[in-house]
C-alpha cells in the first residue's frame, strides 16, 4: 500500500518563504491550477474595487485603475514566465509564480508593522519625512530581496541570473501598470 503525501500547508510555506527558508517551496503547488488559484484573488479584489468606483459614476476612472492593477498583476507572470523559458527554466516556472503571487500577500503585513513602528517613533518625536522614506526603503529593499530568492531558489538561477530577472520584471511592470494610467491623462484627455 502507497503512503499518502503530506498534506500540503500554503501559509506555513508562504511564512518559510518570506522568511528566506527554501524548504517552503515544498508547501507550495506546482502545476497550472496551483497557479491560478494563486493569480484569483489578485485579479478579484482589484475587480471589486473598481465595480465600487463605477458605481458610484467614475467609469473611466474605474476602468484605468483596472487596467494598470490587471498589468501589474500579469506583468512579473507573464515576464518571468518568458525570462524561464529563454533560460531552459520552463518547466520550474509555475512553482516560482505561484509562490511568488502567495508571498505578495505578505508586503501589506509587513508594511502594516512599519507603519506601526513608524508611528511609535513620530510620538517619540522622529521627523515623519525621514520615517516615511526609511519605511520605504525597507519594503522595497525586502520585496525586492523576496523577488531575488524565490527566483533564486524556485527557478534554480545563479544569483547574477536571478538579480536580472527582478530588475527587468520590476521595470517591466512599472512600464506597463503606469502605462493606461498616462494614457488616459495624455492621450484620452484627463485632467493635468
Amino acid at each position: 500500500m502507497k503512503a499518502s503525501a503530506k498534506p500540503r500547508n500554503l501559509l506555513r510555506g508562504v511564512v518559510l518563504l518570506c522568511r528566506g527558508r527554501v524548504e517552503g517551496f515544498d508547501e507550495i503547488g506546482t502545476g497550472a491550477q496551483d497557479f491560478l488559484s494563486s493569480l484569483a484573488p489578485m485579479i478579484a479584489f482589484p475587480l471589486v474595487g473598481s465595480l465600487l468606483m463605477l458605481s458610484r459614476g467614475l467609469p473611466r476612472d474605474a476602468a484605468t485603475d483596472f487596467l494598470a492593477t490587471l498589468c501589474a498583476v500579469l506583468a512579473p507572470p507573464v515576464i518571468s514566465h518568458a525570462l524561464a523559458r529563454y533560460w531552459r527554466r520552463e518547466a520550474m516556472w509555475a512553482h516560482f509564480a505561484t509562490a511568488f503571487n502567495w508571498c505578495q500577500w505578505m508586503l501589506p503585513l509587513i508594511a502594516a508593522v512599519l507603519l506601526l513602528i513608524g508611528a511609535a517613533l513620530l510620538h517619540a518625536g522622529a521627523p515623519i519625512a525621514v520615517l516615511g522614506l526609511i519605511g520605504l526603503l525597507l519594503l522595497a529593499g525586502y520585496a525586492l530581496w523576496l523577488h531575488w530568492f524565490l527566483a533564486r531558489h524556485g527557478l534554480g538561477l545563479p544569483p547574477g541570473r536571478s538579480a536580472v530577472l527582478v530588475i527587468v520584471v520590476n521595470l517591466g511592470t512599472m512600464v506597463l501598470a503606469v502605462g493606461p494610467q498616462l494614457a488616459q491623462r495624455y492621450l484620452i484627455g484627463g485632467a493635468g
